[in-house]
């Protein structure tokens, strides 16, 4: 998803030091899109592998796990299931935008045009079955805890985090507020870099932790009235929200009116045909599981080469001198030491 009610909400810059210890469930499919869009060449090309097997995920995943286990943060990595009903539309908008670009990129191509190359080709990204696969296999080796979500992944991550197994959901989505989670950090491990207000240095996007409670305060808010106001300005049960209105105006409807009144004064019925309740009770009721184990093991040094190394021609040295100083690292026999 991407409710977009960031600009709403109360957060604090932190460093990775800050999480040091503590475990943290990673909205795995956010991260494996980044690299997907990040991770390329000058022309826009996916890297690949000299089989012309795709290497982006991989190259972006194995390097910001054992950074974030040279920094002794300990992830969990939680995978969508079968996505509801109701995001099945955003779902085909996502592939039209996909196939889009891919028309764009190719024109781009023929112009020799490299700027729009990279521009559009950031957009094509798709994860196959067998890049999931190799993902799942890299984890593993480095001894990674895996949760399969039965649906929303980011609703699982809160939900982990809302039983104390975890300190917070490491999503840049908002989603994850409006499932419950307790704390979500944004920009964990992200290269990114923005523009310095007022000049034209570029500083890396820093290290933000947001707390649902302080959310909620701030704003004198239920939870139930933040998931209404993220409907108001789009969620992927309901893309776009109601037209006309943005966040700041949203907070103030919100504020206004019992959910029957605000839903009917904004005229949902003419936005979307089915119900709003369907969109407030996919979000609230959300299907999550307690069908997972949680343990952190050795790292397997010799799988990692073979898979890296050997079947996708990584340099030894690129996988090697990460991992030396993570060698130590065993599987703890508690989470309670690091939450």
């Amino acid at each position: 998803m991407g409710t977009k009610i960031y600009d709403l909400v109360e957060k604090q810059e932190i460093e990775m030091e800050y999480l040091k210890h503590k475990v943290i469930a990673i909205d795995s499919f956010l991260f494996l899109y980044q690299f997907l869009a990040s991770i390329r060449q000058q022309d826009g090309r996916l890297l690949t592998d000299n089989k012309g097997n795709v290497t982006s995920h991989l190259i972006g995943l194995f390097s910001r796990t054992t950074n974030f286990l040279a920094h002794g943060i300990k992830p969990i990595f939680v995978f969508d299931g079968e996505p509801p009903e109701l995001k099945k539309k955003i779902r085909e908008k996502r592939k039209e935008i996909k196939v889009k670009a891919q028309q764009q990129y190719e024109e781009a191509v023929q112009l020799g045009d490299e700027a729009s190359m990279r521009k559009f080709g950031s957009r094509t990204g798709v994860l196959s079955p067998e890049m999931l696969t190799e993902t799942k296999e890299l984890l593993t080796y480095l001894g990674m805890p895996i949760v399969q979500a039965p649906t929303e992944g980011e609703a699982q991550a809160a939900y982990i985090v809302k039983k104390g197994e975890a300190y917070a959901v490491g999503s840049n989505d908002a989603d994850s507020l409006i499932f419950g989670a307790p704390r979500v950090v944004k920009n964990l491990g992200s290269t990114a870099k923005r523009k310095k207000p007022g000049t034209l240095i570029r500083e890396a996007v820093p290290i933000e932790l947001i707390e649902l409670q302080k959310v909620l305060d701030k704003l004198e808010f239920t939870q139930d009235q933040l998931i209404i106001l993220a409907m108001l300005v789009g969620t992927d049960y309901n893309h776009g929200g109601i037209k006309g209105i943005g966040p700041k105006k949203a907070l103030a409807i919100v504020k206004k009116y019992t959910p029957n009144e605000l839903f009917a004064e904004v005229k949902w019925n003419e936005s979307f045909d089915y119900p709003w309740e369907d969109v407030f009770n996919a979000i609230k009721h959300v299907k999550v599981t307690d069908d997972y184990k949680l343990s952190w093991k050795p790292i397997d040094k010799k799988k990692l080469i073979e898979l890296l190394c050997n079947k996708h021609d990584f340099a030894l040295e690129r996988v090697e001198k990460p991992l030396a100083p993570l060698q130590s690292i065993q599987a703890q026999s508690t989470l309670g030491s690091f939450i």
